[in-house]
């Protein structure tokens, strides 16, 4: 689209005679138009475009001068001053009144149709004009008319003895900060609390306040010989028209809690306080808030929001429609619902959209991927390109509508003031606009996205047909156990849970059914998949919100059929955390575990938003955060779109992050109420968190504890924390790791963080859960047993002092360092080994145990633990790694063993790690046939043999 064109010869004819009458009305003042070239290459365009300029410069043709000479015309940051300005020439009767703010508006809108048109403003500048200056209009109205009343009848005062005023709501677009250019202004009326006037008459405050709307409503839209200052539309208010004008606080509560419909709710994302008494109203925007906002992801408004939207297709079928670009197909509502849809659906849980303009809704859409970037900054540049031509349309004539011209000649001016050749360039490229936003409109959720479920399905849900025909259509979807199926899903509609569902929610279920027992075709397993899912519903029937989430949204219900066939753990993991349905809806996230860095940057955003000191909420986001990041490499670890090894890492870096944030925000509660150990601070804190076995190695599965160990580095001696309620530094440490395991092992509804396994601190149970530094080598080096020099090879800092990073470090390498006895060394290991085995293997000899079976996992590490104590004497490199595969590379590296041993021993321990994690996503124990894994498990016994015997 080109932005210029020159000025067509029948345009420019009716131009030349508009100047010639505007500069005659201008008289000696005509010079002010040549003074500035940018004012006199504009006016032309601007009579053009724009009626209701021209005619206001004709009867009122100081209004452009002084517009002028003031240097208002040209700033762009007039809207700063409009209430100083009314307050300028204070009225004295409600008539001055009247005529002031005509006058004003006027002015004021000459002024920013000029800009706009003329190409000196850009969009949000026009918006943020008109909406604060109906704001300035509205309060300095209600100011004065306030004044008045209570000059004549008193004061009301709240309960504390303060006078206040009532509370103006802009709703739709003034009070997003988008109004147009003559657009009315929907007001809703409220204030604080009832009470009486000490007046003869004992007026109540209601009256007193009703009468005030009033005379507002007078003020602001009665039609004079000046015109109107704004439209006003109360409709939106509580009970419609029917309602009262105003209500209290009180009766606004009771209106929103209890009888408000959804609709309302929609219209209430952009209210705004926008007059009034400010600090009274605090508290209300507060309660509207809670109204508009869930907690949860409210994917019940779908249903509500779905028949709003069968409305307007039900209005774009009228013909006033067709050149409607506020209503009509792929116009301007139609972006705003898009937005509003998520806002309505997520803002409870994201308080980022919880935000008025639709624009910065877009952004964040796209920003969090809720949206396509693609299809929001589409529906970002459509939004601007229609509210421009908006304003272009109401600009001509001043006219409150959104209908394109049908004349030819304001068609072509029309055209020409979007900067297009003609009218039929300009009305392809709208159409292409349009199109494009009423696709996506539709995309969004689709009206009749119910008929296409199987009658059949239906019969099966309502036991509609007798039961052996009832069995042959369950087998016809794939079910193998028809009777058993049949039987299920009787109980589960006799269940109490079912019996106790509202209307509201027995409809959702009875419409998700059947989808989901049609959806059952596709999936692997399907009696098993459909009880598993009959059990999750009975645990969250309680909470609608989950179900409407599946009922809407039938990829989300199919990717939670194909996570549930494939994993009992994923099942019982949202059964109990149904907050996790959230993340069933976006596979481009729902496949992709966060890296370190992502994790790190994600529950820092989340503990934000929290209350460090509200410890209760601290817990529950922690766990929310695992959860949710689990339930992602569990995905992704079902669908195969990840190997073993990488699980392992993503399940070590959610742990890994969570174990940073659990040290930090301990560290921050006991420094604030303690003060810091002697020489210590937020960097330096001397203290410092190992991880031992599958942590330390990076080998982390589905249901592991932490083997964790806590190091300390403070003064000896009687030093003090420096706080007003000091203690010994070696008791602040000794808090600070019990704060830590407090955190994670807390049971609470949503579980515990991690099961925390502190045993192989030095001398283990019984000894103290933290260990001095400098003490810790020692022990290592006179005290310690060889199995815990075995720990010492998967051991890792995690967290905390990066001074005891390097300390600890150099400790662990100089101990697997130290020279051992092959004999000896080989003896110990076997005999722990052979401890362990007796004790711990599963007895079913039917079975083979991964773990601790002959030629399974132990085996392995034994073998991988002996030959770096062995070996690391003579190649200190071999400290640098604590993962089994690459300590395997390793010892192949340095001659200690063969390559094809190495392969094979890497291999069966992949192999047993995957299937171990197959076994435990299922539910099942880390058991397997014992006819499997029987080639690998021979060699593994046979390097066992030549390496530990």
């Amino acid at each position: 689209m080109s932005t210029h064109f020159d000025m067509p010869g029948n345009l420019k004819a009716l131009v030349d005679q508009l100047l010639a009458t505007i500069k005659q009305s201008l008289g000696d003042k005509v010079a002010l138009l040549e003074k500035d070239s940018n004012i006199g290459e504009a006016l032309p365009k601007v009579l053009l475009a724009s009626q209701f300029v021209s005619d206001s410069c004709l009867r009122y043709p100081e209004l452009l001068a002084e517009l002028i000479v003031s240097g208002d015309l040209g700033s762009p940051q007039r809207r700063e001053d409009y209430p100083g300005a009314l307050r300028q020439d204070p009225p004295h009767s409600e008539t001055e009144l009247m005529r002031q703010l005509r006058l004003f508006r006027r002015r004021e809108m000459l002024r920013i149709a000029w800009r706009d048109l003329a190409g000196w403003s850009d969009l949000d500048e026009t918006l943020a004009d008109l909406s604060l200056l109906a704001d300035a209009c509205i309060s300095h109205a209600l100011d004065f008319l306030y004044q008045q009343a209570c000059e004549k009848k008193g004061t009301p005062i709240t309960s504390k003895g303060l006078g206040f005023n009532l509370v103006v709501i802009g709703m739709g677009k003034l009070g997003a900060y988008e109004l147009n250019f003559s657009s009315d202004i929907d007001l809703i009326f409220a204030f604080a609390e009832d009470g009486v006037l000490q007046d003869k008459a004992g007026t109540t405050y209601g009256e007193f306040f009703g009468r005030l709307c009033r005379s507002l409503l007078r003020v602001l839209s009665e039609i004079t010989v000046d015109g109107f200052v704004f439209r006003t539309d109360i409709r939106l208010r509580p009970f419609g028209d029917s309602g009262p004008m105003i209500m209290s606080f009180d009766g606004m509560e009771s209106y929103y809690q209890t009888q408000a419909r959804e609709w309302e709710r929609y219209a209430m994302v952009k209210a705004r306080q926008v007059a009034g008494d400010f600090a009274s109203g605090e508290p209300l925007m507060a309660l509207l808030g809670h109204f508009v906002y869930r907690r949860y992801l409210d994917y019940c408004a779908f249903e509500e929001l779905r028949l709003l939207k069968l409305q307007i297709n039900q209005e774009l079928k009228r013909k006033d429609r067709v050149d409607n670009i506020k209503l009509g197909s792929g116009g301007i509502r139609e972006i705003e619902f898009i937005g509003q849809v998520f806002q309505l659906i997520r803002g409870g849980k994201d308080k980022q959209l919880q935000i008025r303009p639709i624009q910065k809704v877009l952004t964040i859409l796209a920003a969090e991927k809720l949206l396509p970037p693609d299809d929001a900054k589409q529906l970002y540049e459509s939004y601007r390109f229609l509210r421009k031509l908006e304003n272009h349309i109401q600009q001509y004539q001043d006219k409150q509508t959104h209908l394109l011209p049908t004349n030819t000649l304001e068609q072509q001016i029309l055209a020409y003031s979007m900067s297009f050749e003609d009218w039929d360039s300009f009305k392809i490229s709208l159409e292409q606009i349009r199109s494009q936003v009423h696709k996506l409109f539709e995309q969004v959720f689709s009206v009749s996205k119910h008929d296409d479920v199987d009658v059949n399905a239906q019969i099966i849900w309502y036991a509609k047909a007798e039961p052996y025909e009832l069995g042959d259509v369950l087998k016809d979807y794939g079910f193998t156990e028809p009777g058993t199926i049949l039987d299920s899903l009787r109980a589960f509609k006799n269940c109490s849970a079912v019996r106790r569902l509202t209307a509201k929610g027995a409809g959702v279920l009875d419409r998700l059914m059947p989808q989901l027992i049609m959806s059952l075709s596709t999936i692997d397993k399907p009696d098993d998949t459909l009880k598993r899912m009959l059990g999750l519903f009975e645990a969250i029937l309680g909470r609608n919100v989950y179900l409407a989430l599946l009922e809407e949204n039938p990829h989300a219900l199919q990717q939670l059929l194909r996570l549930v066939s494939a994993s009992r753990w994923i099942c019982e993991h949202i059964a109990h955390t149904p907050a996790l349905f959230d993340e069933l809806l976006d596979t481009r996230t729902l496949y992709e575990p966060l890296s370190s860095h992502e994790l790190d940057k994600e529950l820092e955003a989340l503990l934000l938003q929290i209350d460090r000191k509200d410890e209760e909420q601290l817990m529950f986001a922690l766990r929310q955060f695992k959860q949710r990041n689990m339930l992602k490499v569990a995905a992704a670890d079902i669908m195969s779109v990840i190997p073993v090894m990488v699980v392992s890492d993503y399940l070590s870096y959610i742990a890994e992050c969570l174990i940073r944030q659990v040290l930090l925000q301990a560290w921050q509660l006991l420094t604030e109420k303690h003060g810091y150990p002697e020489g210590k601070n937020d960097e330096n804190i001397g203290f410092a968190i190992i991880g031992f076995g599958k942590l330390g190695g990076l080998e982390l599965g589905y249901g592991s504890d932490l083997d964790l160990v806590f190091l300390y580095d403070s003064a000896d001696g009687l030093a003090m924390t420096n706080g007003v309620r000091p203690i010994a530094c070696s008791q602040f440490y000794g808090r600070l790791a019990q704060k830590i395991q407090h955190i994670f092992e807390t049971n609470m509804l949503s579980g515990r963080l991690y099961e925390v396994d502190l045993r192989l601190r030095p001398n283990g149970e019984s000894g103290q859960l933290i260990s001095h530094i400098n003490w810790y080598e020692d022990y290592l080096r006179k005290q310690a047993w060889t199995w815990e020099h075995q720990a010492l090879v998967r051991a890792r800092f995690i967290t905390g002092d990066s001074q005891l990073a390097k300390h600890f470090q150099a400790i662990r390498q100089r101990i697997l360092c130290l020279s051992r006895d092959t004999g000896q060394l080989k003896a110990d290991v076997r005999n722990m080994r052979e401890k362990m085995r007796a004790t711990l293997i599963n007895k079913n000899k039917a079975k083979f145990d991964l773990k601790q079976g002959k030629g399974g996992i132990a085996d392995i590490e034994f073998i991988v633990q002996f030959g770096i104590l062995d070996q690391a004497a003579k190649n200190i490199a071999l400290t640098d790694y604590t993962d089994n595969v690459r300590l395997l590379a390793g010892l192949h590296k340095h001659g200690f063993m063969d390559a094809g041993t190495a392969e094979v021993l890497t291999l069966a321990y992949c192999t047993y790690r995957d299937f171990s994690h197959k076994l435990a996503l299922d539910g099942e124990a880390n058991l397997a046939d014992n006819t499997a894994f029987e080639n690998l498990r021979e060699q593994v016994v046979t390097a066992w043999h030549f390496y530990m015997e």
